[in-house]
């Protein structure tokens, strides 16, 4: 199998040394995203404070289980992300708003702080063979079009790894199937499982389950141009 990139929303340099990261369960940061976020646990408002003095990035990751955010029970990769807009409130809450840069292999390190910082390790992604980039693209581009509310903010030559990310953001997923798709490094076994998932009946109890907290549509509008 051909080898890619890093999957990256841009060009990024994989920080060398550990970054804080913001375990949120059932949250998966993608590239291109733009994710909202309120932030007012005192722990994570040192983490913004000292975020915003340097150069923004940290990593959004899901706990694989949803009563042990802080027993050690990260996941092997994660979304890391750059603080892009921020606003502190009167009362030192911040809301923040972080963009996807790329997946990453994450390992937990000691910090000294209140936060949790991990070090982060390229996530390196193997492409779709060239001869199914087109009707991939295709299938991808369709069944994502018929879950948002908006027309599909992305060019006609999108590439699979981007259609598959906006796809499952669209889905009602529990975050077993995010944390499987989110770590596939095969871009098409990738697409094919977020395809799958979405020729299923949406659960009747979506509303336990991982979904954006905007328009995924919006959200990739400003992002992905």
């Amino acid at each position: 199998p051909r080898r890619g990139s890093l999957g990256a929303a841009v060009n990024v340099t994989i920080p060398n040394t550990p970054v804080p990261v913001f375990p949120l369960t059932g949250v998966f940061l993608f590239p291109h995203q733009l994710l909202p976020l309120h932030i007012f646990e005192p722990r994570y408002r040192q983490m913004i404070e000292d975020l915003l003095d340097g150069p923004g990035r940290l990593v959004l990751a899901s706990p694989r289980r949803r009563r042990a955010p802080d027993a050690g029970d990260l996941p092997e990769v994660a979304g890391l992300g750059e603080i892009v807009r921020h606003e502190k409130l009167p009362d030192g809450r911040f809301m923040i708003w972080v963009l996807g840069l790329a997946r990453v292999q994450i390992t937990e390190r000691p910090s000294a702080r209140l936060y949790r910082t991990v070090q982060c390790e390229p996530f390196v992604e193997v492409d779709v063979p060239a001869d199914e980039v087109a009707s991939l693209a295709a299938a991808l581009r369709q069944a994502a079009s018929e879950r948002l509310r908006e027309p599909l903010p992305l060019p006609e030559g999108a590439p699979p790894a981007l259609l598959t990310d906006l796809l499952l953001q669209t889905l009602a997923a529990t975050p077993a199937v995010l944390h499987r798709a989110f770590a596939e490094p095969s871009v098409a076994a990738r697409a094919h499982y977020a395809l799958r998932q979405s020729r299923r009946p949406r659960s009747a109890d979506a509303e336990d389950e991982a979904s954006p907290p905007t328009d995924p549509a919006s959200d990739f509008h400003a992002a992905a141009r």
